[in-house]
C-alpha cells in the first residue's frame, strides 16, 4: 500500500511507530500533487515551504517521544474559501486574486493546535457558488474516477484532492449540499454537521443562515476525527454552539435493530436515474436485512425546497457581497489605465463587472430582486415561510423515524459542459440536499455502490446535533453493507 493511500489513523499509528517520518509523508504527498494534478486541477495553491516545516515541527516531538494529536502530522487541503494566516485566499474569484488571509479562520486554528500540515487551497465554484467546479474563475476540476467528468461542487476542488490522495482529508463549506455532491460524484465521504455545530468564523461568506464547515474523508471513521477535532462553541461566531455534557452522553451504541429509518416517498422522483435508484434500493435493502425497520415517511414540501432554497441563499449573497465594491476589498478599477472611472459610481459597476463571473452576478440580480421593495414580501418572506414548512417536515418525519436515508444526487457526475449552458439542470443537481441546508440539520454522504467506475452516494440526514449518531449508522453500512 502506499503512504497516500492511508487513512488518517492508519497514517497516525505509522508515525508513532516510526514507519516513516513527517517530513517523508509530506514530500510524498507533495511529490504526487506536482505529477498528478496538472489532470485534473484540485489545487489553486500550494504551500510548500509551509507545510515542510510543519512537518519537521512534529518530527522533532516525535524523537523526543512526546505523545502526539492523532491529525498531529496528517496532510490536509482547505477549500480556497477559508481563511489561512498569510495563504491567499481567493474564493475562486478574480475580485480577491490577490487577497491574503491576514488571520486563521477558527477551524485552522483548531487544526493547527493539533500539528495538522496544510498542503494548500482548493479549487471552487466561485463563492462557492454551484454544484460542478466548473464556474471557478481560474479552471475547472475534474473528477479522479473520470477526467471528462465534473468532480461536483462547489467543494470540488477539495473532493478530488482526497479522492486523488493527493491529502489525507480536506475541508469543504456547504451551503445546499456543497460538500455532500461532490463527496457523493467523487466516491468519499463528506459531511455536512448541523448548523451551529462548527464555526463559521473565517468562512468567507455566502448564505449566512445555510453555510457550514465540514470535512471530507477518504472513510466514515476519518469524517469524525475531523469533526471532532473542529466542532464547537466559538465566542467569535454567536450561531455556534457548545453540546451539553448530557448530549455528549447520549453517543452510545447504536442497534439496528431498535432503530427505523425513513425513506421519504418524495425523494424517488421522475428523471432520477435508474441506476441511481438501483444503488439506494439495495442499499435500503442491506440495512433492513441488518435489522433496521424500513418506513416509508413523507416531507410535503420537498417540491418548494429547492425554489425556496435559491430564493434565500441569493438574498444573502446579494448582502453578503455588496461590500465587493471596489473601495473596500478585492479588485478595484479605480486606478484602470485602459478604462479610467469617471466617478465613484464607475469604480463601483466596473469592479463588480470585471471582478464576478456569470453565476455570482445572475444570483446577485435574483437576490437584489427578490429583496427590493414591493417584491420581498412575494419573494424574500414567502421564502421563509416556506422554509419553516420544510423544516416542521423534518421534524414531524423525526417523530416517526430515527434516521433519514436517501441519495445524495439523482445523477450520476455529468460531464464537463454538459449544463453550463442550463443553469437550472445545474441547480436540480442539489435537489435532495439543499433541504437539509433550510432545515439546518446534519447529512452525511458516503459511497453507497458504482455504476461502472463512477459513485453513487447515499445520504444520511439526522436530528440536530446528533452528528455521532449519523456517523455511526454510516460507519455500520460500511462494515456490513457494501453493495458493490
Amino acid at each position: 500500500m502506499e503512504l497516500t493511500d492511508l487513512t488518517i489513523i492508519q497514517t497516525h499509528q505509522g508515525l508513532i511507530k516510526k514507519e516513516f517520518s513527517v517530513l517523508d509523508l509530506i514530500k510524498v504527498y507533495l511529490e504526487r500533487i506536482d505529477r498528478l494534478d496538472k489532470k485534473i486541477g484540485a489545487f489553486l495553491s500550494i504551500n510548500q515551504d509551509l507545510a515542510l516545516s510543519q512537518a519537521k515541527k512534529i518530527d522533532k516531538l516525535i524523537i523526543k517521544k512526546k505523545e502526539i494529536p492523532v491529525l498531529a502530522g496528517i496532510p490536509l487541503a482547505i477549500k480556497d474559501n477559508i481563511l489561512v494566516e498569510g495563504l491567499k485566499c481567493t474564493a475562486g474569484s478574480k475580485v480577491l486574486e490577490n487577497y491574503f488571509a491576514p488571520y486563521d479562520a477558527t477551524v485552522i486554528k483548531k487544526l493547527k493546535r493539533q500539528g495538522a500540515v496544510i498542503l494548500g487551497k482548493t479549487n471552487l465554484d466561485e463563492f462557492a457558488m454551484g454544484s460542478s467546479t466548473e464556474n471557478s474563475a481560474f479552471f475547472p476540476t475534474k473528477n479522479p474516477l473520470d477526467l471528462k467528468r465534473v468532480p461536483g461542487g462547489s467543494s470540488g476542488g477539495s473532493a478530488a484532492a482526497v479522492a486523488a490522495n493527493f491529502c489525507s482529508y480536506a475541508l469543504g463549506s456547504d451551503t445546499g449540499g456543497s460538500i455532500r455532491q461532490p463527496a457523493s460524484f467523487c466516491g468519499i465521504v463528506g459531511l455536512k454537521p448541523t448548523y451551529g455545530a462548527v464555526s463559521r468564523y473565517g468562512l468567507i461568506a455566502f448564505a449566512s443562515s445555510l453555510d457550514q464547515i465540514g470535512p471530507i474523508t477518504k472513510t466514515v471513521e476519518d469524517a469524525k476525527i475531523v469533526f471532532d477535532a473542529i466542532k464547537g462553541k466559538d465566542e467569535l461566531d454567536s450561531t455556534s454552539v457548545q453540546l451539553s455534557e448530557k448530549r455528549k452522553a447520549k453517543s452510545e451504541k447504536i442497534n439496528l435493530k431498535k432503530i427505523k429509518i425513513g425513506i421519504p416517498k418524495e425523494y424517488f422522483i421522475k428523471g432520477m436515474d435508474p441506476e441511481v435508484e438501483k444503488i439506494i434500493k439495495k442499499a435500503i435493502k442491506k440495512y433492513e436485512d441488518m435489522g433496521a425497520k424500513i418506513e416509508e415517511v413523507s416531507l410535503p414540501h420537498t417540491e418548494y425546497a429547492l425554489p425556496c432554497y435559491y430564493i434565500i441563499a441569493s438574498s444573502e449573497v446579494s448582502a453578503n457581497l455588496a461590500k465587493y465594491d471596489g473601495i473596500k476589498y478585492g479588485l478595484s478599477e479605480a486606478k484602470s489605465e485602459k478604462r479610467r472611472a469617471k466617478n465613484l459610481l464607475d469604480v463601483y459597476l466596473r469592479s463588480r463587472e470585471e471582478g464576478f463571473g456569470a453565476e455570482v452576478k445572475r444570483r446577485i440580480m435574483l437576490g437584489t430582486y427578490a429583496l427590493s421593495a414591493g417584491y420581498y414580501e412575494d419573494y424574500y418572506l414567502r421564502a421563509q415561510k416556506v422554509r419553516n414548512l420544510v423544516k416542521n417536515d423534518f421534524e414531524k418525519a423525526f417523530k416517526i423515524v430515527d434516521f433519514i436515508l436517501t441519495p445524495t444526487c439523482p445523477t450520476l457526475p455529468f460531464k464537463l459542459g454538459e449544463k453550463t449552458i442550463d443553469p437550472l439542470t445545474m441547480y436540480l443537481s442539489d435537489i435532495f440536499t439543499n433541504p437539509v441546508n433550510l432545515a439546518g440539520l446534519p447529512a452525511i454522504s458516503l459511497p453507497g455502490g458504482k455504476v461502472k467506475d463512477l459513485s453513487v452516494g447515499l445520504q444520511i440526514i439526522g436530528q440536530p446535533f446528533q452528528e455521532n449518531k449519523i456517523l455511526e449508522v454510516a460507519q455500520i453500512f460500511k462494515n456490513y453493507g457494501k453493495t458493490d
